[in-house]
């Protein structure tokens, strides 16, 4: 019983806000998503000449939903950090809105 109440501080911990440049990173793929789905198609043959592929599509509830991606952006790096952007998210050079 002592283990879980010394771990129980440890654990809220890694709870806690994150830096602000970390979270603006992360919300710049939710924002991604929020824009439109992501996805793979990958074809190919194994050694036996065999066809094999796989499909794999990554569609946000932000994204049915139909928010801005701006707005995703902001609420989601101040959930994270506990901070307002440094930044608006069109700002970022590798955003193509």
């Amino acid at each position: 019983m002592k283990k879980l109440v010394l771990l129980a501080p440890i654990a809220l911990l890694s709870c806690g806000p994150i830096p602000l440049a970390q979270a603006e990173r992360q919300c710049l793929e939710r924002a991604r998503l929020a824009q439109q789905p992501r996805g793979e198609v990958a074809l190919g043959a194994n050694s036996n000449g065999k066809a094999v592929g796989s499909f794999e599509v990554n569609i946000s509830s932000d994204f049915i939903l139909g928010r801005d991606p701006s707005a995703v952006y902001d609420i989601c790096v101040q959930q994270k950090s506990g901070q307002a952007p440094s930044r608006p998210l069109y700002s970022f050079p590798e955003w193509k809105g």
